[in-house]
């Protein structure tokens, strides 16, 4: 599954997130999630989510607070629910305000907006809450939104032709009009973006950002930790240039709840703003007014992430490094601390409160297959494999190099002084058809899928191969199987292949039950001295009083 994010409408690249890191999309079945080409989570609790899918199709689940899933009514839902509206349009920029409100905007430059309305973040002129998404055209007709931004009450639209919008609450000059009276519909911010082409728009929680076409950033609203970037924490009733990042080109601007990063074309990283929860990443937890560089002995940065709804920071290096500092699931992380995740997301799905989306993730499912596809995919594929095992006159089509690297047995009996080294065909005997196949599957796949009386056959050539965590695997299988009817064969197996666990649960099993087990066909089948062993075990047990 790769996912292609963009920075701008004209950057994307290509990356690899699994949706079921975040808990909403682990409900999902695998035919569901593969449908999926756009996603979307937010919330306070990170407890809803959006989703397009490859035929354009919009869907909601979760919560639903302040009608944000759009469904058109105010009921949570564990289902999709289709948000008709949306049907067939395509989906290339959304956003959450934490209100909660959400801002969405398609292919064809129409704007979309619902949920919290308290403060006309909506933008239609009124207070009411949006149910279902409505087209935001006062004021925007005629122009092609490209990219939406939200903070918590406020709201942002950048055009195709660089001009920016914003319109909401307004206490502390966030929508950059130069007062501070709420804006009921999208108005143009202009002084000094007024001939200015912008790139790039960004939220914090009531404060704005924006970056334009020669790389430079301006900041407008909030500014009490600093995190306009401007040297003094005084609001912004319109936009003002940071002059400390004069000089520099800067590609990237992202904005958590108080506090900012700006990515340079240099691959240099700034930081500015609240530092609370060390989200800076200075190595201190001291707010600044001003951008300081950061990571400075690392490598070349090429993403960075940050969300308004969060206090959590992360970096991604052009060798595939993601680094991540701020609150890291409740732990204040000074520094940037190196993950072993292989994206940005990763750090927000697994570490971030809420587990919320930094971004709207695009899902491309090409013909790409990772090493463990590819290898699922050639199991006892004939076209390839060259070498096969026949068992009870059927073929296993299997490759020596995959069983030289997963099976140390396997790796001895190649050597040129074993004979099966030569061989094209290996017979083999004393193990059945569908478990010997397992055996092999499982070492393409780590998977093992077999009914409990065949994971014993199974756990006997773990045994012989010395394969312990088939072993494991085996008694797994067998403690979730066991019934009345086959635990004294799952018992007499697991002594005869030196199982001690699944013995002592085999065991306590046909004690619980042994009025039925003692009745089975097996019980009276079992070896003798089994039987005598048994006996004296769970007569010590006090199996036999009355």
């Amino acid at each position: 599954m790769s996912f292609t994010p963009s920075f701008t409408q004209t950057c994307t690249v290509s990356i690899m997130v699994d949706l079921t890191k975040w808990p909403l999309f682990s409900l999902m079945s695998p035919q569901e999630l593969s449908t999926i080409r756009k996603a979307y989570v937010f919330g306070t609790s990170a407890n809803e989510a959006i989703y397009i899918t490859s035929d354009d199709e919009v869907y909601a689940f979760g919560l639903n607070c302040s009608n944000c899933l759009g469904t058109g009514d105010s009921q949570c839902t564990i289902v999709p629910k289709k948000v008709d509206i949306l049907s067939g349009r395509k989906v290339v920029s959304l956003s959450y305000g934490s209100g909660p409100h959400i801002l969405l905007a398609t292919e064809d430059g129409e704007l979309f907006a619902w949920g919290h309305n308290g403060y006309s973040q909506l933008g239609n002129g009124t207070t009411n809450q949006g149910v279902a998404p409505v087209l935001v055209s006062a004021t925007l007709l005629n122009r092609k939104v490209t990219e939406v931004a939200c903070g918590s009450h406020h709201s942002m639209a950048l055009t195709d032709s660089g001009e920016v919008y914003a319109w909401g609450y307004n206490n502390c000059g966030q929508v950059g009009s130069g007062s501070t009276a709420n804006q009921p519909t999208p108005r143009r911010v202009s002084s000094c973006l007024q001939n200015r082409v912008a790139v790039s728009i960004v939220c914090g929680q009531t404060s704005s950002l924006a970056v334009v076409d020669n790389g430079e950033v301006y900041g407008w609203g909030y500014n009490g930790n600093g995190q306009l970037g401007l040297g003094n924490n005084g609001n912004q009733l319109t936009p003002c240039r940071l002059v400390a990042l004069q000089g520099l080109c800067v590609q990237q601007v992202v904005s958590g709840y108080a506090h900012s990063l700006a990515l340079t074309d240099e691959g240099l990283l700034y930081a500015w703003g609240a530092n609370t929860y060390g989200q800076l990443g200075t190595g201190n937890k001291s707010n600044q007014l001003s951008p300081v560089q950061i990571m400075t002995e690392k490598e070349r940065i090429v993403e960075i992430a940050a969300c308004h709804s969060t206090h959590t920071s992360a970096a991604k290096t052009q060798s595939g490094q993601v680094y991540m500092w701020g609150q890291c699931r409740g732990q204040s992380i000074i520094l940037p601390y190196l993950t072993h995740f292989g994206c940005t997301d990763d750090v927000f799905a697994c570490f971030a409160t809420p587990s919320v989306m930094w971004r709207l993730l695009s899902v491309d499912y090409d013909d790409y297959l990772t090493v463990a596809q590819s290898l699922k995919k050639e199991f006892d594929n004939p076209e390839t494999a060259d070498l096969k095992f026949c068992v009870d006159g059927k073929y296993i089509y299997v490759h020596k190099a995959v069983l030289k690297i997963r099976c140390e047995h396997f790796r001895s009996m190649f050597q040129s002084h074993w004979n099966e080294d030569l061989k094209e065909v290996i017979e083999i005997d004393q193990f059945s058809f569908p478990v010997y196949r397992s055996f092999l599957e499982f070492l393409y796949t780590d998977n093992v899928e077999l009914p409990p009386e065949d994971a014993i056959g199974l756990l006997d050539l773990a045994t012989s191969y010395c394969e312990n965590r088939l072993k494991r695997l085996c008694q797994h299988i067998i403690k979730r199987g066991i019934t009345v009817d086959n635990a004294f064969s799952l018992l007499s197996a697991a002594v005869r292949y030196d199982a001690e666990d699944l013995e002592d649960f085999c065991f306590k099993f046909c004690v619980n039950h042994l009025t039925e087990v003692t009745q089975t066909a097996a019980f009276w089948q079992i070896d003798g001295n089994l039987l005598k062993d048994f006996i004296c075990r769970a007569s010590r047990c006090g199996a036999f009083r009355n």
